[in-house]
Formats: structure tokens, C-alpha cells, sequence
């Protein structure tokens, strides 16, 4: 597969079949997914990998605290900048909107919406779960080189016939997540993602967000 294919390919999957992904296919995308850049070759990144009944117990453990906790632990960081201004704003509300739209949950339907957010904690069904965490004396160069790294894992996961599902929303599992998988008091979690087969046939998995015309985003001069 092409680099061009595997980046227009790649969606962020929200229903994946049961099909089981061998581990050592994982291995795979992490080993080729430690050649992205980072600045001084810190490498400043760390992936916690979860499957098969470890997953299981994991998910079972979530699944009673949302219980009482429906929203979690609190994050460590701001997950979206705080007075998002445009058009980020609008950028997000529409993707919001139309994801919504597929599996046919209106504004109004609290409880649907509710529903379709506690389905980030089963990793939307994916076989793989991976956390990435980064050391706390890092600073915004290294996020960004740990940002590199989890995109070289999605783009290899697509070679692999393989789709993904990065998600900051565990976050706000932070506390729970450390501790089942070991992360260390100096390491903070980023964030969590599935990995797996896409089930084609979900319509959820029919979205493609829209993305700005290059003039939007590129200046370009000299030419």
C-alpha cells in the first residue's frame, strides 16, 4: 500500500468486527512505526498494549466504574483548548453532527449520545487496545514527536489491512488505566487507541470528515 493510500484510507474506525489480531502483527506496526522523527531522537514516546482476556478484564473494570462515574476520573490535560474559537469550533460541531447522523442520533437524544460516548471504553469493540504515554518532564516539541509516532502506528496498521481508533477520551480514565496496565507515576497517559478489522458493514464507519481546501491552510511563495 502507498503512504498517499494509507493516509486517505485511514478513518477513525468506530465498530470493529471480533476478528483477533495476532500479536505479533502488532509487534510489526510498532517496530516499523519507531522509525517516525523525533527531535534529538528523544523517542520520548510509550505504548502499553492490551488483548485477548487482559483486555477483558480491563473492559469489565470500566465498565463497573461508569457505573457511578459515567464521566471518569477528571483528565490531566485540556483535551480541546478551553473557548475554542473558529473555525475549529465549527469544524468540530459538524463532525460531531454528521457521526451522529449515521447511526441516526438526533441533538435531542441525550441517552442515544450517552450510549455512543460509553462505546469509546470498549474501545468500540477492537481486539487491541494501546495506550501512549509520555514522561512529565517533556514539553510541546516531544507531544508532538509522540503525535508523529501514533500516526506512523495508524498509517502502518492500514499495510497491515488493519484500521484504528485514537481516542483521547480515556483520558479521563487516567488513574485506572495507569494502574491496570503499570504506567509509571513519571509517565502521563495521552491517550488510548483500538485496533483491528473495521466492520464494513457499520454505517457509522460510512463517515468521512470533511477536510479545507489547501488554499486554507497553505501559503505558499517563491514558486
Amino acid at each position: 500500500m502507498k503512504v498517499s493510500e494509507a493516509l486517505k484510507s485511514r478513518i477513525t474506525c468506530r465498530a470493529f468486527l471480533d476478528t483477533p489480531v495476532p500479536e505479533e502483527t502488532v509487534r510489526k506496526i510498532l517496530e516499523e512505526a519507531k522509525y517516525a522523527p523525533s527531535g534529538g531522537n528523544l523517542q520520548p514516546w510509550h505504548a502499553y498494549v492490551v488483548g485477548g482476556e487482559r483486555l477483558k478484564e480491563f473492559l469489565a473494570i470500566i465498565a463497573e466504574k461508569q457505573q457511578t462515574a459515567p464521566f471518569g476520573e477528571g483528565t490531566e490535560y485540556d483535551i480541546y483548548p478551553k473557548g475554542l474559537k473558529e473555525p475549529y469550533k465549527g469544524r468540530r460541531f459538524k463532525c460531531g453532527e454528521d457521526m451522529y447522523a449515521t447511526i441516526n442520533v438526533t441533538r435531542e437524544d441525550k441517552t442515544g449520545r450517552l450510549q455512543q460516548f460509553a462505546r469509546n471504553f470498549r474501545f468500540f469493540d477492537a481486539p487491541v487496545g494501546i495506550f501512549f504515554a509520555i514522561d512529565r518532564q517533556m514539553g510541546l516539541g516531544q507531544w508532538s514527536d509522540l503525535g508523529m509516532f501514533i500516526q506512523s502506528v495508524m498509517l502502518a496498521a492500514r499495510e497491515h489491512g488493519l484500521h484504528t481508533c485514537p481516542q483521547e477520551a480515556w483520558a479521563i480514565w487516567h488513574k485506572t488505566v495507569s494502574e491496570f496496565v503499570g504506567i509509571p507515576e513519571e509517565l502521563m497517559l495521552f491517550c488510548g487507541l483500538g485496533l483491528g478489522y473495521m466492520d464494513e458493514s457499520a454505517a457509522i464507519n460510512q463517515l468521512r470528515t470533511d477536510r479545507a481546501p489547501l488554499e486554507e491552510f497553505a501559503t505558499f511563495s517563491g514558486f
